[in-house]
């Protein structure tokens, strides 16, 4: 998906897409909870620790 796009489905403007995702901008919980839904990932499953877990796990 293209910060456009995500921009588009979360209404929220795609330069502050860009500058979260470059970690220049800390981000609210209200606009993590409009991406995540913008993404069809609930909230919760977004927070889940596990998944960090998983991608650390297997890096070598």
């Amino acid at each position: 998906m293209s910060q456009k796009d995500l921009a588009y489905a979360s209404d929220l403007d795609r330069s502050y897409i860009a500058s979260v995702e470059n970690g220049k901008r800390n981000i609210s919980i209200i606009n993590i909870e409009k991406i995540s839904s913008a993404l069809g990932v609930d909230l919760k499953e977004f927070f889940n620790t596990n998944s960090f877990e998983n991608i650390t796990t297997n890096k070598k």
